[in-house]
């Protein structure tokens, strides 16, 4: 295909008309050996009109992107496509010098290109990339230099975030082209040209991707160091031209100048962040840290207070590298050394520069007038937090104020006097709340200003609720909620401070003051307990109000503000439940609902807390029945549309919600959703199917008799199941699925009789295949064990029937048998031990036994054993959690605690979580002898001769319990009849008198402590029968006191076993 026709091929992609017929053409073509160096061809013809060039381009990246490399096919699919190595290597000869001579446009397609084929040929078959980029680097045309970088910035974007043993053939290439680019930066700093600045700017983005997570320091010396240093001072230092700052200030920071300056200074910062710092960084960087501290500290300092000057004299200074600045030196405070040469300025900058920073700016104020829901997105967005420099100014002033002396009471007393200033502007009154704001956890923690906090409040924040400008009543409000911890001792002023956040939500007329009430009463409801008494006969108004404005806003922090009062106040909101239902389905179908049906990432957050506080509604009002009947179908309405449209953004909130629907009740309109969910599984494949997983589980448990009502029902499951544990989709949800069968078997135990044979196979097949883990293996072993249970005859007549791909000399059934005795250390939890052990016990009371047993007596009672081990240590910890459940105490700040400790001029700040900080640790340790210990757990192999197979199950770890422990089935029930202990001492009564050569066989070869365990375990359970049956008693209205004793006359061998 030549070049002229795949040109028309192009074009017509370009025409809505002709753009099918087209890109069909381009699927039938574009497999032909050459068609991708044709296309490659057509990008660099100037000859054509640059949209088919663009077009082509867009195509080629797809193409690379999706075809360049081999690869395996699923199995069943056809061989995939991938672009033929000739044609590969005729691409990698031609696409840097494609770079170099494109257009803008096409060149930002090519060099995703180019990453992409670094990222896959880079050494092994790419090496030649470096020559071409150090040959056009010492080329003396500006446009070939810069085709060059882009090409070099790929590079070394590929190898950004890999650790130093895999960035070997970056240095290695780095070696030759750090020089060249050194060199090519002292040529061109003395032109001040905008090709020359943007040419240096592409090189600071290449050197900040070289160092931004590893410092090279074997291609990076001192030396080598020191050179870079000085030309990023210097760029930072020098003075931006005229006509950079000849237009407006929104224009400037995308000006090639202060680009180049953003990147230097961010250069500076991550050095000193990550490796500059001696008590923050690992080992390897230690003497760099050292060193950097001492040798830069002074001049990176000072040319940061010189730029700050500047700011502070009304020169401009873009918001980027004010933040890198504020960055800087907030990271110099922790550290004596660079403290030095910040400590005498460091007050000016809180005064002429922090301060500034703070105050409600003409910028602020015309997006206040002009644009409130921008104003409160831009507010509240987390991400722009992030971004702001004024935050970046408020945890420079915290640092400072809380890590070094005389800093905190100056600015007191500085922003005293501003708050007292009579006639002060508000602009400036409203700086100076920011700032008090800032260092509140600082004031209300230190014993010279904590009890002067609430006078504070009540006079410079109170009078400022009435202020006629409204960024002085949202700031109030935001002052308030940060003294939200403090412990106020009259109470009249926090009944006061209630009822101005009230106030400002049910009346003020600024959308902007309303959204700040809502969060600040949100934070005071969360630390004053107070609170929740004050608000109370308001608690509807405040609440119809905050729906109102989500409704306006769509602001994600109003919902976590409502999630807060529902779970507060159920009682006083049951009445208007459905209103607020209502209310937030409604907001919710604004956000769903744009034109394209997609959701704009701006409204995604918002929307996943909407419907999280529909769930927390649900949640609350569970107990009211008529109340959840009115709610259901509005929030059933939501969910399901998020089903059907395939909104996936949203499953993990509709599943949840689904789950908190079904909880109590399965109405008719519930089970039409169990159908809902199939249709999602098989559409959107089983991606989902763990979050579907709890509501599959209430289906099968809240109601049973509904559940099998319907074979659909139980066929749609199996079918999720069986998808899940044939397509290998990882053994995480093979585990789950295999979980939920085991559910249906246990919950339906004599009912499912006609599935349990497929159940069951399906999990043998799964364990004939690859398994990597222990749990997903018990799982599947657990499923059997269930069948086991539900109907040993079946379950063996089932064994007998299926031919597998097992050994010719071992049948199924023993196969199985021996697999779960050797496994029986590796079931944790309670649950899964409870199973294995009934499991057990129904196998040792069949009459017809299956030969296997004989040869593996002697291993299952010591099995047993650990088993009740672990099951003993599962129920202690469960009622350690109740209790502690019971009393949920919060640790509350010490009325002494004085904050954190300040540091003295001389003085670094230790961050504990260093390597070196705790090697340190550690030696101390050892030279006091103490000795530390590790708990581990492994799966004991059979031949192991160590007397400590069970060493791994002797400290009962909560972790142990896998989240499938939450999916409970009526063993698990507290009310239970079912009990393991008692059923395990009645299976050895039974052997013992009707078959005592198998219990010899059993008992015979205990050791003298296994013996003293299996006593333990007959006493527990008589203690829990005697337990039981005086539950019974006391319910029944009398109650029972029983003397336990341990059975004297239990011996092992054959003799009596007492009763």
């Amino acid at each position: 295909m030549d070049v002229k026709e795949l040109s028309l091929i192009l074009k017509a992609t370009i025409d809505l008309n002709q753009r099918t017929e087209a890109e069909n053409k381009l699927a039938q073509i574009h497999k032909i050996i050459g068609f991708a160096p044709t296309l490659l061809q057509l990008v660099m013809s100037n000859e054509l009109e640059l949209p088919i060039r663009q077009a082509g381009a867009i195509y080629l990246k797809n193409l690379i992107t999706q075809s360049w490399i081999e690869s395996e096919p699923e199995p069943g699919a056809p061989i995939p496509f991938n672009i033929h190595e000739q044609d590969r290597g005729m691409i990698r000869n031609s696409i840097v010098e494609a770079i170099i001579h494109a257009p803008e446009l096409i060149r930002l397609q090519l060099t995703v290109c180019v990453n992409s084929i670094i990222k896959h040929d880079f050494p092994g078959r790419w090496t030649q990339i470096v020559d071409k980029i150090s040959i056009y680097l010492q080329n003396p045309e500006g446009e070939k230099i810069y085709g060059a970088l882009l090409c070099l910035y790929q590079l070394v974007k590929n190898f950004e975030y890999k650790k130093r043993e895999e960035r070997i053939p970056l240095n290695e290439a780095m070696h030759l082209l750090l020089p060249m680019l050194y060199n090519l930066m002292i040529r061109l700093l003395p032109v001040q040209s905008e090709k020359s600045v943007l040419l240096q700017k592409q090189v600071l983005k290449v050197f900040y991707s070289l160092v931004q997570y590893v410092l090279p320091l074997e291609i990076i010396s001192k030396e080598v160091f020191s050179q870079w240093m000085q030309i990023i001072i210097q760029i930072v230092d020098r003075m931006v031209p005229p006509e950079a700052n000849a237009v407006d200030d929104d224009e400037k920071p995308d000006t090639p100048w202060w680009k180049c300056k953003k990147w230097a200074t961010k250069i500076l910062f991550r050095i000193f962040e990550r490796y500059g710092s001696p008590n923050n960084v690992s080992k390897e960087y230690k003497e760099f840290a050292e060193w950097y501290l001492k040798t830069f500290s002074g001049s990176v300092i000072n040319v940061i207070i010189s730029v700050l000057d500047r700011q502070r004299r009304k020169e401009y200074v873009s918001p980027q590298v004010l933040q890198s600045f504020l960055f800087y030196l907030n990271q110099s405070i922790s550290h004596a050394h660079s403290w030095s040469f910040l400590k005498n300025h460091m007050f000016g900058i809180i005064q002429e520069v922090i301060f500034p920073l703070l105050c409600h700016s003409d910028i602020d104020e015309e997006l206040w007038e002009t644009d409130p829901l921008e104003y409160i997105r831009v507010t509240y967005d987390s991400y722009e937090d992030l971004l702001s420099h004024k935050t970046a100014a408020q945890n420079l002033l915290h640092s400072a104020c809380q890590k070094r002396k005389q800093i905190l009471p100056k600015t007191v007393q500085f922003l005293m006097q501003g708050l007292q200033m009579p006639n002060a502007d508000p602009k400036q009154k409203d700086g100076a709340l920011c700032m008090v704001g800032a260092i509140a956890d600082i004031l209300f923690r230190k014993e010279l200003y904590k009890d002067q906090m609430e006078q504070m409040l009540f006079t410079y924040v109170f009078p400022e609720f009435n202020s006629p400008c409204g960024f002085m009543r949202a700031r109030a409000s935001w002052t308030l909620s940060h003294f939200a911890e403090t412990k106020f001792q009259t109470e009249q002023i926090l009944v006061e401070a209630v009822r101005l956040i009230v106030n400002s939500l049910l009346t003020d007329k600024e959308l902007r003051v309303k959204v700040q009430a809502a969060i600040s009463l949100q934070m005071l409801l969360a630390n004053q307990t107070k609170v929740q008494e004050y608000l109370r006969p308001q608690i509807k108004n405040v609440t119809l109000e905050i729906l109102n404005v989500i409704r306006e806003t769509k602001n994600d922090d109003l919902t976590n503000t409502l999630q807060k009062i529902i779970s507060v106040y159920q009682e006083e909101l049951s009445d208007l439940a459905v209103e607020m239902c209502q209310h937030l389905a409604s907001t919710l179908s604004q956000v769903l609902e744009t034109s394209d049906g997609s959701i704009d990432d701006e409204y995604s957050i918002t929307a996943m807390s909407l419907l999280n506080t529909l769930e927390t509604i649900v949640s609350v009002m569970e107990d009211q029945i008529q109340i959840i009947a009115q709610i259901r179908p509005i929030v059933l309405q939501v969910a399901v549309h998020i089903l059907r449209e395939g909104v996936m953004e949203f499953y993990e909130e509709a599943l949840s919600l689904m789950y908190e629907l079904t909880c109590k009740e399965i109405t008719v309109e519930l089970w039409t959703v169990l159908e809902i969910l199939y249709e999602v599984f098989q559409r959107d494949g089983a991606d989902y199917f763990m979050d579907m997983m709890p509501v599959l589980h209430n289906y099968i448990t809240v109601d049973t008799n509904g559940f099998l009502s319907n074979e659909n029902y139980l066929l749609a499951i199996f079918n999720m199941c069986k998808t899940v544990l044939t397509v290998e989709m990882g053994e995480d949800p093979e585990c789950h699925a295999a979980k939920l069968l085991e559910v249906i078997i246990l919950q339906c135990k004599g009912r499912i009789d006609q599935v349990i044979p497929i159940f069951v196979e399906l999990v043998l097949q799964r364990l004939m295949r690859e398994i990597k883990t222990s749990e997903l293996r018990i799982m599947c072993l657990q499923v059997v064990i269930a069948a086991l249970y539900y109907n040993p005859q079946l379950l063996f007549e089932i064994l007998n029937k299926m031919q597998l791909s097992l050994s010719a000399t071992e049948s199924i059934t023993s196969h199985f048998i021996r697999q779960w005795i050797h496994d029986a250390d590796c079931f944790l939890g309670l649950h899964d031990r409870k199973v294995c052990v009934l499991g057990l016990c129904t196998l040792l009371l069949q009459t017809e036994r299956p030969p296997v047993l004989m040869d593996c007596a002697q291993q299952i009672i010591p099995s047993m054993i650990l088993l009740f081990q672990g099951l003993k240590r599962a129920y202690a910890s469960k009622a350690q959690d109740n209790s502690d459940d019971d009393s949920d105490d919060e640790a509350e700040v010490s009325e002494e605690s004085d904050g954190p400790e300040v540091l003295s001029t001389d003085e670094d700040e230790i961050n504990e979580d260093t390597e070196d900080y705790l090697e340190s640790l550690q030696e101390k340790i050892k030279k006091k002898n103490f000795s530390a210990f590790n708990i581990s757990s492994e799966i004991k192999q059979e031949d192991d001769d160590d007397d400590d197979d069970d060493d791994d199950d002797e400290d009962y770890d909560p972790a142990e319990e896998t989240p499938l422990e939450g999916y409970t089935t009526p063993i698990d029930e507290d009310d239970t009849d079912i009990d393991e202990y008692i059923l395990f001492k009645n299976v050895l009564i039974a052997l013992q008198e009707r078959d005592p050569n198998f219990y010899n066989m059993l008992t015979g070869r205990l050791n003298t402590e296994q013996q003293k365990q299996l006593q333990e375990i007959i006493l527990l359970a008589d203690q829990r029968k005697s337990a039981a049956e005086s539950k019974k008693i006391e319910q029944a209205g009398g109650y029972a006191f029983i003397q336990q004793t341990v059975p004297a006359s239990f011996n092992f061998g054959g003799t009596p076993l007492g009763r």
